[in-house]
């Protein structure tokens, strides 16, 4: 590779795959340094984990593969180029920095165990270079907020009822065209399903989630939930449906490998209050960033206590293993036809429902009395927005380890009755010759 003379500053994507409202990003391209973008499709990502599933499966990781497509091209246009690899970042990174006189590393602040690991392993091999953590992918700055991390509150509300009259949200980076100093060499290729050892698929004609990966397409669909059809407007009536495209905003996608930032759908929401009108749809799509942040400091506060089986209450039940159980769940093949038919739906296209999540996880954990950290395995897995801080907590929640101080179970049968009373979801899932 072509090397360069003067300093650079290396911005390594994770999970903030944006040009716009990217702090990290635009930090970088401050101090007047060459900026070069590098993505690491880490194999690890990719292997099967314990559970027994593949970390990533093919649904997220055609969604990842659209996005990286797409940031290149997005960076390409700042005059920035990406370098792609398939390798661990402290395999590839190293080789890179000597190559490119990297003397700063810009990277989002991420603070889960697998990401800590891999920083840990880089700096120990990179002891000249500075490493520079922003916080990215937060609608609340933890810098902002008006409590200490670590004493985030133990219930949503009360999160909620502290940050929203009191702490303001900021407004969103911006980045300009650099100009061209010294373009690099880059034969980088991005990999293909195959190469992560998966298969290609078509999208399922009745996915709920037919849409691709990347900025372009994030900031589309958001143009187009919000201005083109207005649908935001009636978000609250309609977030707990089962069927199409447009029963939800579907941003959790794009918000999860960040593609699209949380700043940029409130400010959004806003520009959408001042030009049409304020409700409780406007407001609802807030109040859901405001649970992903909930999670997001729930994770911060109690760091690895999420991943383990008595969660953040430290709760001892008695969990079951039954491989036989644990299959019939993911197979669509228990007593309840909701479940099942929302199992089918997340095994056929990578999505499922808010309300369909809620109830097969309620169902796994407590009418199954399974062990809920397999549940969420199985979702990271299959899951296109699969963001381990929302997933975990959730599941917690869920299983009465976590942020829920009434510990419920739903009831499956009347879910069913209440959210798809005539039966069109189940139909679509488990008799799909009618339609």
């Amino acid at each position: 590779m072509q090397k360069t003379k003067n300093n650079t500053n290396l911005v390594w994507f994770r999970n903030d795959l944006r040009t716009k409202n990217n702090a990290v990003l635009a930090e970088a391209c401050k101090n007047g340094n060459a900026v070069i973008g590098i993505y690491c499709f880490d194999p690890k990502y990719f292997e099967v984990n314990k559970r027994g599933f593949k970390i990533t499966e093919k649904y997220r990781a055609k969604f990842l593969i659209e996005t990286i497509e797409d940031l290149k091209a997005q960076l390409a246009a700042l005059n920035i180029d990406l370098l792609v690899y398939h390798d661990a970042p402290e395999n590839v990174i190293p080789t890179v920095c000597a190559n490119h006189n990297v003397s700063d590393i810009y990277i989002q602040n991420d603070w889960t165990k697998d990401e800590i690991a891999t920083e840990t392993a880089l700096k120990s091999e990179l002891k000249t270079v500075a490493f520079h953590k922003i916080y990215n992918q937060f609608l609340y700055h933890p810098d902002d907020i008006n409590f200490e991390i670590e004493k985030t509150p133990q219930v949503f509300t009360v999160f909620r009822k502290k940050l929203e009259k009191y702490v303001a949200i900021r407004e969103e980076a911006t980045i300009e065209q650099l100009e061209i100093t010294n373009r690099i060499e880059n034969t980088t290729q991005i990999p293909s399903l195959h190469d992560l050892g998966l298969e290609d698929f078509e999208r399922h004609p009745h996915s709920a989630f037919p849409f691709k990966g990347g900025e372009t397409e994030a900031l589309k669909r958001l143009d187009d939930y919000f201005f083109n059809t207005k649908k935001l407007g009636f978000y609250k009536k309609t977030r707990n449906g089962l069927v199409g495209t447009d029963y939800s905003s579907k941003f959790s996608a794009w918000l999860a490998n960040g593609s699209i930032s949380a700043r940029t759908i409130y400010w959004k929401v806003k520009q959408f209050e001042t030009e049409h009108y304020k409700n409780q749809s406007t407001y609802w799509l807030i109040f859901e960033l405001i649970w992903r942040d909930y999670f997001k400091y729930v994770s911060l506060k109690h760091g690895s206590q999420i991943f383990k089986i008595d969660g953040i209450l430290r709760k001892d039940y008695e969990w079951s293993t039954n491989p036989n159980q644990i299959e019939k769940w993911i197979n669509g093949e228990t007593q309840s036809d909701f479940v099942n038919a929302n199992m089918i739906e997340l095994k056929e296209t990578g999505w499922m429902s808010n309300r369909g999540r809620q109830n097969v996880a309620s169902y796994f954990a407590k009418e199954l009395k399974l062990d809920w950290r397999i549940g969420a395995a199985y979702f990271e897995s299959l899951l296109i927005d699969y963001d381990v801080h929302s997933n975990y907590g959730n599941w917690m929640y869920v299983a009465g380890v976590g942020n829920d101080p009434r510990d419920r179970k739903f009831n499956v049968q009347l879910q069913a009755e209440r959210y798809d009373e005539h039966g069109k979801f189940r139909k679509l899932w488990l008799q799909p010759s009618l339609f």
